[in-house]
């Protein structure tokens, strides 16, 4: 077919009507509040850590747990086991492989939970373990929580020394949510609880070999050796150290955790440092009457969703992430109600930092400023929703344009401050980079750093431009030399926060185009040929987390939200006519709901590359209206 007039004209009159429906889809899921909010599910590793929970707060008396507790024991079960695999094993995103670490989890969970043993389902799930190389196989974090009950030797866990506290800055060189959660897991680990375990539970047939020790590889580096040799002396110094300095740094990480349980919703107001919180403040002796802990255990219990046949816990909430990417989207369509947009704004504006957390350790003199994830989340603003946010607050204006306007000059000002000497920036925290922090035993979860990376990068490039910062700027002209240097040898930008490459790049290409940079230049070119053929033959985009596994794309189904991501890559890097383009908006078009929303089953967000993943239920509507709206406008101004 011909660079397409007649085509492009079909496809246009297509996106304009889907545009509409999913306009007004939106707008009828906006909260009376002025928010958006979608689901944000994961793995069953989430439900498997509920029931340890459960065993670590309600410790079945003679095997049975009490009726309250057992009921929800039962839901959480069998959240696991609907998402158990036909070779027994549990994956982390779907139509992925049987991981090791989620599976230990989950037969573990299964067998508290009272599953019996000669269960088909429980042998398989064991075989599968075993045919992994054993619990021996599992991460870090499975063998400290099993050890918590005496079911993984002590002796073999990575130490989590508390005294790391009484070093300077060196917790601000972990990244922020690596920090939320070492540190009270630190606590916990160092007092060494011993927790009960019904009478004659142990995990025993899982264990393949006679060294459970930390795992040692045939090449391994000297950085992960020396770790290693500092985890004996760790050991050492468990024994016959001074306990009073591990007292003192027990104290002064207790009173660290309690301050940043207030003014957000748990610790970090993420699952794993909130639940690693509720433990900590048991062991040092917060009753369940005292309001911290009673605190503690509701921001916890929050996250639970249990109704209508469904029972799973969230990793967090999403909601000022969600509310910005549909408040976005709905402005660059043009056909939102001016009033839904205000009340959005208005929400927004309440939600801005306006106190200093973690990130000024690094930033002392910056003003307090920027957006958080969640519903409250005061001490970790984070870079890529204050991005987001006022690339929203651009489309949109609220009740009072004064107060927006000077959160807004706030925010550019934060935003700018927390540029990494790099070019580029990151989520949380500036120049968080240390990599042989990578190489400490207990950071097997893969995300001991937060380094710049070109997703956010992309992302702030945009918002700085659409908010006013000239695109000569020094900081603009910084970020894009990043983003150049950055480029993959095939064309393709790395996404760490969405999944993968085509999130990257869409990014990145936005971000270049903001700034100025022309579609003729070598690097823009070279970013939409590799999402033209990286292209499915359904016209759709789809790519599979194993492209972290792989360091390389691995293509997968096609989802509403790649394809409108690789639909805005094109656009941006000046791609308007091509058949590829034409397709993908056919896909979005064709694969609508007649409600104007859209299914997606594929994970494609990230929480840690190899480790978590994400989806995020809104994705698959307010991406695909972006994309319909920017292909409209480039259609019309040709």
């Amino acid at each position: 077919m011909s660079p397409g007039l007649h085509l492009s004209d079909s496809v246009l009159a297509g996106a304009s009507s889907a545009a509409r429906r999913s306009v007004d889809y939106l707008v009828s899921r906006q909260h009376e509040e002025g928010y958006w909010w979608g689901y944000l599910t994961a793995d069953s590793t989430l439900e498997s850590d509920y029931i340890l929970m459960q065993l670590w707060l309600h410790a079945p008396v003679s095997g049975v747990w009490n009726p309250p507790t057992r009921n929800l024991v039962d839901a959480a079960a069998n959240s696991i086991l609907a998402r158990q695999l036909p070779d027994g094993g549990f994956n982390i995103y779907l139509l992925g492989p049987a991981e090791i670490s989620a599976t230990i989890k989950a037969y573990f969970a299964l067998k508290l939970a009272g599953i019996p043993m000669d269960d088909p389902r429980m042998a398989r799930a064991k075989n599968k373990i075993r045919e992994l190389g054993g619990i021996e196989a599992g991460n870090s974090y499975v063998k400290i929580n099993l050890s918590l009950f005496n079911l993984f030797p002590r002796e073999h866990t990575p130490s989590v020394p508390p005294e790391m506290f009484l070093l300077g800055n060196f917790i601000y060189q972990m990244s922020s949510w690596t920090r939320a959660i070492v540190l009270p897991l630190a606590v916990v680990h160092a007092m060494n609880p011993s927790r009960p375990v019904p009478a004659g539970f142990n995990l025993q047939e899982l264990f393949v070999g006679t060294d459970p020790g930390l795992s040692r590889t045939a090449k391994q580096s000297s950085t992960r050796s020396f770790f290693l040799f500092a985890d004996k002396v760790l050991k050492l110094w468990e024994r016959y150290g001074s306990s009073k300095v591990r007292q003192h740094a027990i104290r002064k990480i207790e009173k660290w955790v309690v301050e940043r349980t207030h003014y957000s919703d748990g610790l970090a107001a993420i699952y794993p440092s909130m639940q690693y919180a509720v433990m900590m403040l048991d062991l040092l002796g917060y009753g369940p009457t005292h309001p911290d802990r009673i605190e503690a255990e509701k921001q916890f219990e929050a996250l639970m969703v249990n109704e209508k046949g469904q029972f799973f816990f969230q990793p967090c909430y999403s909601v000022v992430w969600d509310t910005a990417i549909a408040a976005f989207a709905l402005g660059e369509s043009g056909m939102a109600p001016k009033q839904a947009l205000a009340r959005c704004s208005d929400w927004l504006l309440t939600k801005e930092v306006r106190r200093k957390g973690d990130w000024s350790v690094k930033r002392p003199k910056t003003e307090p400023s920027g957006w958080y994830f969640e519903f409250a989340n005061e001490f970790y603003p984070d870079i890529d929703d204050t991005a987001m946010v006022l690339l929203a607050l651009k489309k949109s204006e609220g009740s009072n344009s004064s107060a927006q306007q000077a959160a807004v000059r706030r925010a550019l000002a934060w935003i700018l401050d927390m540029q990494g000497s790099d070019g580029g920036w990151a989520a949380f925290d500036v120049d968080n980079n240390w990599e042989f922090l990578s190489e400490v035993p207990f950071a097997d979860h893969n995300a001991m750093l937060d380094p710049s990376c070109p997703d956010i990068t992309g992302r702030v490039i945009e918002a700085l431009v659409a908010q006013g910062v000239s695109p000569s700027h020094a900081a603009i002209r910084r970020g894009c030399e990043y983003l150049v240097k950055t480029q993959e040898a095939e064309g393709s930008w790395y996404g760490r926060w969405g999944v993968a490459y085509i999130y990257g790049t869409f990014l990145a290409l936005r971000g270049l185009q903001a700034a100025g940079e022309s579609d003729r230049e070598a690097h823009v070119l070279r970013g939409g040929e590799w999402l033209r053929a990286a292209q499915n033959a359904d016209g759709g985009w789809g790519e599979s987390c194993a492209s972290y596994e792989n360091n390389r794309f691995v293509a997968g189904p096609s989802t509403a939200s790649q394809t409108a991501w690789a639909v805005l890559g094109l656009i941006a890097g000046g791609d308007v006519t091509s058949e590829s383009l034409m397709r993908g908006v056919e896909f979005l078009t064709r694969t609508q709901r007649a409600d104007g929303g859209w299914d997606e089953d594929q994970t494609t967000g990230t929480g840690f590359p190899k480790v978590f993943y994400l989806s995020y239920h809104m994705y698959r509507d307010s991406f695909p209206l972006l994309a319909l709206s920017e292909f409209t406008k480039s259609q019309r101004e040709r």
